[in-house]
């Protein structure tokens, strides 16, 4: 995440001092099938954020650099009132997680999901899915995350993975048509 510092000529979507984020891909061909169907992460001539080099033979070298040139379908505006540092999680586990919830349907209210694990991942996926409505189980093998899942987070329930009893619960509540996220 950054603030705009020059652009293109062809550049119509930011302008010097939007603040924007990239996630990992930088460019891509934008023309062949795969783009065309916005799958642009199969796209052969992918440039990834990092590990990967620009048309013009320059590499790229992620998020840890002070400068980093994208093509503007890469690249996202962060809202005014949300400082860079509170929004760089969303770049990489926010989508991890916000993407399979959407997907998968696991967004609509009163549905019951599991979340394994409290841990980045865990903590956003749980944000995400009580902001979309739905009950919150974690599952964690760590006992002293139950405060912080529940009084926190604001899960509705928790299981420690480790014990028995609680996992047979757990086991019920996927025959009753529930569903869990892992994470």
């Amino acid at each position: 995440m950054g603030v705009v510092t020059e652009t293109g000529g062809k550049v119509t979507k930011f302008k010097v001092g939007d603040k924007v984020g990239v996630g990992c891909m930088v460019g891509s061909c934008l023309s062949c099938e795969n783009c065309s169907n916005n799958l642009e992460n199969y796209c052969k001539k992918i440039i990834l954020t990092y590990n990967s080099v620009y048309h013009d033979g320059t590499p790229t070298y992620g998020g840890y650099s002070d400068i980093l040139v994208a093509n503007e379908h890469f690249v996202v505006r962060i809202p005014d009132n949300l400082p860079l540092d509170a929004g760089a999680p969303l770049l990489c586990a926010g989508i991890t997680t916000y993407s399979p919830l959407k997907y998968f349907g696991l967004d609509k209210p009163g549905m019951h999901i599991g979340i394994v694990g409290l841990g980045g991942l865990g903590h956003i996926a749980v944000k995400f899915a009580k902001a979309f409505g739905v009950k919150i189980t974690v599952i964690s093998t760590s006992l002293h995350k139950k405060k912080e899942a529940l009084e926190h987070l604001g899960a509705d329930s928790f299981l420690v993975s480790t014990d028995k009893d609680q996992m047979k619960v757990a086991r019920s509540l996927t025959t009753q048509g529930s569903c869990f996220f892992f994470n």
